[in-house]
């Protein structure tokens, strides 16, 4: 692989991965640095780009890089939590504000992760179903039947909170 080819399919795919990994993860800094990491393993190794689909290879590689980094997240975690860690409390307002947040978190998890990217795309990025579908490869019927699912989902998980 030239430095001109890697260039090119950086600045082709580099921002749609990047959404893509920050719809998954809903952390800026970490789906920035999953992308990072998967463009430089593409370099380092000289992968062929000219054979098959690079964009699938590069939303496979994030997604295996995402589920790698949670996977040690979730070890760390648990190591905090047997060291009875404690939370300093913090005001009346912070915690009014932490406590919706966290429902709201709690009724996303419910969702499905297809239904989770999907939701997020057309919500937090504005994205047109019809611009979700050609980033995921997938097609439009598929993602407005997600984000309804996903909607639906939402709805009856907040009300029962």
């Amino acid at each position: 692989m030239t430095e001109e080819d890697f260039k090119m399919i950086y600045d082709t795919h580099f921002d749609n991965l990047r959404r893509y990994l920050y719809y998954r993860s809903g952390d800026q800094d970490l789906s920035e640095d999953i992308a990072q990491n998967v463009f430089m393993k593409i370099w380092k190794k000289k992968i062929d780009t000219t054979k098959g689909n690079i964009k699938s290879l590069l939303f496979k590689m994030g997604t295996d890089e995402f589920i790698s980094y949670y996977r040690r997240s979730k070890i760390e975690r648990e190591y905090v939590n047997s060291q009875d860690f404690k939370l300093v409390h913090q005001d009346d307002d912070d915690d009014d504000f932490s406590e919706k947040k966290k429902m709201y978190e709690k009724a996303l998890k419910a969702l499905t992760d297809k239904q989770r990217v999907a939701l997020l795309m057309n919500k937090m990025e504005g994205l047109t179903y019809k611009e979700i579908a050609e980033s995921l490869n997938l097609s439009q019927k598929a993602i407005e039947k997600r984000i309804s699912q996903a909607l639906s989902v939402l709805k009856n998980n907040l009300n029962s909170l």
